[in-house]
């Protein structure tokens, strides 16, 4: 995987966000999903509170090099 400057929380955040929406994505329509839901909501909340955020020069096409880096670092360590 290419180097990157995530800090390391906000990157294991990221993962589990892919996680959790995948887990979403797989479950039943007949299966509950409530606990999937807040769990996503509660993770999105903290990634879009981040430090990381604050610092200056941070662009919108940053949040989309995170998902990518998030969903090759989860791709990795499945394999």
């Amino acid at each position: 995987m290419a180097r990157n400057d995530f800090p390391d929380d906000l990157m294991q955040m990221q993962s589990d966000w892919v996680r959790t929406y995948e887990e979403l994505a797989r479950r039943s329509p007949t299966t509950s999903t409530t606990a999937l839901r807040r769990r996503l909501i509660l993770l999105s909340c903290r990634l879009a509170g981040h430090r990381f955020w604050t610092e200056a020069g941070r662009s919108p096409t940053t949040w989309g090099e995170l998902r990518h880096y998030a969903r090759a670092r989860g791709r990795t360590e499945a394999a």
